[in-house]
């Protein structure tokens, strides 16, 4: 008799929520039923309010149980065993409406296959991207990825082509890929998934980077908050060596290339690639000055590709099914998908990868289903910590760099916070502020003491002290830091406080003394 397969997350949240205890309790249920019980630890669908999900595999269609408590295991289990009928049964999970909308190029196989089973990974497409870029040369991949149109996705939204090329050409006795898999920013979780979730995503991509531009080791500058990433990324790394898919002679073509997983200390301005490069060197978290680009003197020195981990993980679809497949979503010079990671007060919370353009109010109202305390929704900021604060007015606009740029916004990582009406947007940029004193590396003046300087001044906005002029203080000092700072932790911490004051004036007092004015 064959065992009954199941599927269960082992992804932080799904973990977070109890996944641990429902495996437990399934394991002894069924061995006092005397089943023989095989249940696959998988990544997560990205539906958080359904974590922990069971899945059960009838017709070759997976059908859901979620969300699934310990208490449930017996119940459950009488169901699966049964007519399938249960309270937490949530039917075919690919027909669930906020999956079924996706367009997964990157997280195709998360939540689906065994993260540590090459069987797996290979069974559901992957290293068909591999097999293309070991047959061909680096110049090709680099002008495959040029065509592709395929933009960093850690925030700046830079060419990746150009980058890969720019590496190519550089001469040197050693090249690196890093992998920037620090990620930091509030309400971002798009790299976790993919690392617990589907690790050989990353590899590949990470293979086919050093291919192309002649570099023969990789590092994963991993934060030392996701110790389950790091646990599956390492058994990955473990595996794919053994088949002979990294180290020497990878497939047989003679290449060579390996991974180092290297565990941050959770500094948030490791996140800037330059003070990754300086932190895997063993030296301080500090951002150093540009020129020379790290592509041309990365780690050690020497020219380096470095890349957010959603960038890479976008290669194997690209090299796999060609530049024009990928190029053909999305929109404008936003071209093909981004996992957005819907956060805050939000009802349907989770990772929705979709191609660039659909409305920042698709993905908050009718993919979210609005506000969690169904209040209304009052701001949605975008990209982090560091991004704008939108009001509802502007959720017609389409999700691509250009016009989030073009409106004061950026798409960072993919990050959606949604706030309710009960927000106050004064103390979110006093919060701004705070944020970078905490997390400044210190080294320029007008980020290490203009954060400083932020504070008091919202603070003298608040308590009414000289309220025109402080206003005009702001102003100024959001000025100040973003022409003097010298990266984009002190650059970008105005933007959500210039857009707060621009959107939500009333939180400042700015509107009240207006009105009284006319």
């Amino acid at each position: 008799m064959s065992a009954l397969k199941l599927f269960l997350p082992l992804d932080s949240v799904a973990i977070a929520m109890g996944a641990d205890d429902v495996a437990d309790a399934l394991q002894n249920e069924a061995a006092k039923r005397k089943i023989k019980l095989e249940l696959v630890r998988t990544g997560s669908r990205g539906m958080h309010w359904l974590e922990p999900l069971l899945e059960v595999e009838k017709d070759c269609k997976r059908i859901g149980y979620g969300p699934v408590s310990e208490d449930d295991a017996v119940s459950v289990l009488d169901a699966i065993l049964g007519d399938g009928r249960h309270d937490k049964c949530v039917g075919l999970v690919e027909e669930i409406p906020f999956f079924k909308k996706q367009t997964r190029l990157i997280f195709e196989r998360c939540g689906v296959t065994d993260p540590l089973s090459l069987e797996d990974y290979k069974s559901h497409g992957g290293f068909e991207g591999l097999d293309k870029a070991l047959n061909i040369d680096g110049a090709a991949i680099c002008e495959e990825i040029m065509q592709s149109g395929l933009r960093g996705r850690g925030g700046a939204g830079f060419p990746a082509g150009i980058k890969w090329k720019t590496v190519s050409e550089a001469k040197a006795d050693q090249k690196y890929i890093v992998v920037n898999a620090d990620e930091g920013d509030s309400g971002t979780f798009a790299d976790r998934m993919i690392m617990e979730g589907d690790p050989f995503c990353l590899i590949e991509g990470m293979i086919i980077a050093g291919v192309a531009v002649g570099a023969t080791k990789g590092f994963v500058y991993l934060r030392s908050e996701y110790p389950i990433a790091e646990r599956v990324l390492n058994g990955a790394i473990v595996n794919a060596r053994a088949a002979g898919v990294l180290g020497d002679n990878i497939r047989g073509t003679g290449k060579t290339f390996d991974i180092e997983v290297f565990v941050g200390a959770g500094a948030y301005i490791c996140g800037e690639e330059t003070s990754l490069l300086n932190s895997l060197e063993g030296k301080r978290g500090e951002v150093r000055a540009k020129p020379p680009l790290p592509a041309l003197e990365g780690l050690f020195g020497k020219p380096t590709l470095v890349h957010n981990v959603i960038s890479l993980c976008s290669v194997p679809a690209i090299l796999a099914k060609g530049a024009k497949f990928y190029r053909d979503y999305g929109m404008g010079k936003s071209t093909g998908t981004m996992p957005f990671q819907l956060a805050g007060n939000i009802k349907y919370g989770g990772l929705f990868e979709t191609a660039f353009g659909v409305t920042l109010g698709e993905l908050v109202n009718d993919i979210g289903g609005g506000t969690f305390t169904e209040k209304s929704v009052r701001a949605a900021q975008i990209g982090g910590p560091l991004g704008a604060y939108l009001p509802p007015e502007m959720y017609n606009l389409p999700m691509d760099y250009e016009t989030m740029l073009a409106n004061g916004a950026g798409v960072g990582h993919g990050g959606v916070v949604v706030f309710d009406e009960s927000v106050n947007l004064l103390e979110q940029a006093r919060y701004a502020f705070e944020f970078c004193v905490e997390e400044s590396c210190g080294k320029c003046t007008p980020c290490r003491i203009g954060s400083v300087r932020g504070v008091e001044v919202i603070d003298r906005i608040r308590a009414g002290r000289d309220h025109e002029k402080n206003v005009t203080v702001l102003d100024d000092l959001c000025e100040l830091m973003v022409d003097g700072s010298l990266c984009a932790m002190g650059g970008m911490t105005p933007i959500p406080v210039q857009s707060a004051v621009k959107h939500f004036p009333e939180d400042f007092g700015i509107k009240q003394k207006q009105e009284a004015a006319t």
